[in-house]
C-alpha cells in the first residue's frame, strides 16, 4: 500500500470509527459474523472479508461489492462478535459514506420496478429504505 492510499484508508475508517463508534481494526477475523449471517448466500463478499477489506484499505473494490447493501441488519453478527464489533452499524457507516461519494442520498418507492416489488420481502423493503435514505 503506498503513502496515498494509507492516509485514505486512514482517514475512511477514522471517519467510519466516529460515525459508527466501531474500528475496524479490532476484528481479527474469527468468521462468526460471516458464519452466522442469514444473507451470505446473497454477498459477493463475507461480512468478516468487508472488515478486512476496510483493513487493507480495499476502499476502491469494496465500492463494487453488493454486500454492504445485502446486509439486512439483523445483528446476528453483533450477538456473536467476540470483540464486540457492531458489523451491522458498520455496514450502515460503508453505505452512508458511499451514497455521500455518488451524491445519491434519497430513494423513493416510486423508483422500484413494480415486479420487484411484488418479489421482495416487508422486511428487505424496510430495511433497504432505511439504507438509502440516511444522510
Amino acid at each position: 500500500m503506498n503513502k496515498l492510499q494509507a492516509e485514505k484508508t486512514r482517514l475512511f475508517n477514522e471517519e467510519l470509527k466516529a460515525q459508527t463508534g466501531q474500528d475496524p481494526a479490532c476484528c481479527y477475523q474469527c468468521g462468526k459474523c460471516s458464519a452466522s449471517c442469514p444473507v451470505t448466500a446473497a454477498m459477493d463478499l463475507l461480512p468478516h472479508q468487508v472488515l478486512r477489506w476496510l483493513q487493507l484499505g480495499l476502499l476502491d473494490e469494496l465500492s463494487e461489492s453488493v454486500t454492504p447493501w445485502i446486509c439486512a441488519s439483523c445483528f446476528t453478527c453483533a450477538a456473536r462478535c467476540p470483540r464486540d464489533i457492531d458489523l451491522a452499524r458498520v455496514m450502515e457507516g460503508v453505505r452512508l459514506k458511499l451514497l455521500r461519494q455518488r451524491d445519491s442520498t434519497r430513494l423513493s418507492p416510486g423508483d422500484l420496478d413494480p415486479e420487484e416489488l411484488k418479489k421482495l420481502p416487508q422486511q428487505a423493503l424496510v430495511s433497504g429504505f432505511r439504507k438509502y435514505s440516511k444522510g
